[in-house]
Formats: structure tokens, C-alpha cells, sequence
């Protein structure tokens, strides 16, 4: 794991209060912008197991279209799971796999968008994080070694920061 990058000169972390304590940010005076976030992340898998979520022949079903409400179901549900998260009124959520049999992984990537006062990285990162976490659920009676990692956000657009995106990907 590579050293934490310090807190950029002149931006605080503003889940803290002036006394260190967590609180939720007000968000109220913010503008109300168009706002998307990508992310994704992969599982790493037995090439068996692979095959037979790509083939359907799973015992429990179609691995990938129950991943993908699962995905779908936990980005609206960000706030509950994620304590300083605000309740969104999601307009948006695209939860997409991608089998690489190459590296014997699935790489799962996640849109979220809104149209609010606050991001949804939060929501993008948790439909990936479920959505290989259901694989995993769905797979582990036939590979117990499978890995999930690289969950990361790719990039976001909208609100008073502007649009970022990671140096290191190529996104849509």
C-alpha cells in the first residue's frame, strides 16, 4: 500500500467538527447540480468458476442479473450503511460486468447519478462493493479463494469541486 496523501493545503475534512467530532455536513445552502460518479472494482476467481457464471450453469442462478439488483438495491440504500452519507434522490444507477477470462476475474463497474445538493461517489462505490459481494455469496460453495479488490472511483462530475477523473483509467 503506497503512503496517504496528505489532506490537500487549505481544505479541511468536513465530517468533523471544530472540536474532531463526526457530524453530517449541511448541505443546504449548495447548489443544486446535475452530479455522477463512475466506479468499479474486480473479483478474481478459479477459471471453473468463472465459466460457469459466464455459462449460467451456477447452482444457485444467473450470478450476474442478481449481482446486478443487488448492486442496484445498495446504492439507494447508501445512507443506512454509511453513517455520514445523506439520503439521495437517485435519478440514475447502472451496475454493468464484465467477464475477463484472461485474468479469470469480473470487473464490475457502477454509475450513479442525481440531480442534488451532495455526490454520489458514495453510492457508485457501494453498488460495487455489494455487487461482487453477491459473486462472492453466490460463488463461495465452489471457490472460497475468490478475491475481491481495486474498488476505486473512476471519476465524478457536478456540484461545487467540479469533474475529476483518475489519471490511471479509461472510462466512458
Amino acid at each position: 500500500m503506497g503512503a496517504k496523501k496528505p489532506v490537500a493545503k487549505g481544505h479541511k475534512l468536513t465530517h468533523l467538527n471544530e472540536r474532531g467530532e463526526a457530524n453530517m455536513v449541511d448541505v443546504g445552502s449548495k447548489e443544486i447540480t446535475e452530479r455522477r460518479a463512475v466506479a468499479a472494482g474486480e473479483i478474481s476467481m478459479q477459471a471453473s468458476t468463472l465459466e460457469q457464471v459466464v455459462d449460467g450453469t451456477n447452482a444457485k442462478g444467473d450470478v450476474l442479473a442478481v449481482a446486478r439488483v443487488a448492486g442496484i438495491m445498495a446504492a439507494k440504500r447508501t445512507s443506512e450503511l454509511v453513517p455520514l452519507c445523506h439520503p439521495l434522490s437517485l435519478t440514475r444507477v447502472e451496475v454493468s460486468f464484465e467477464p475477463d477470462p484472461k485474468t479469470s476475474a469480473i470487473i464490475c463497474r457502477a454509475v450513479a447519478e442525481t440531480r442534488g445538493r451532495t455526490g454520489v461517489e458514495m453510492e457508485a462505490l457501494t453498488a460495487v462493493q455489494v455487487g461482487l459481494l453477491t459473486i462472492y455469496d453466490m460463488c463461495k460453495a465452489v471457490d472460497r479463494e475468490m478475491t475481491i479488490g481495486a474498488v476505486r472511483l473512476l471519476e465524478k462530475s457536478g456540484g461545487r469541486s467540479g469533474n475529476w477523473k483518475r489519471d490511471d483509467e479509461q472510462t466512458d
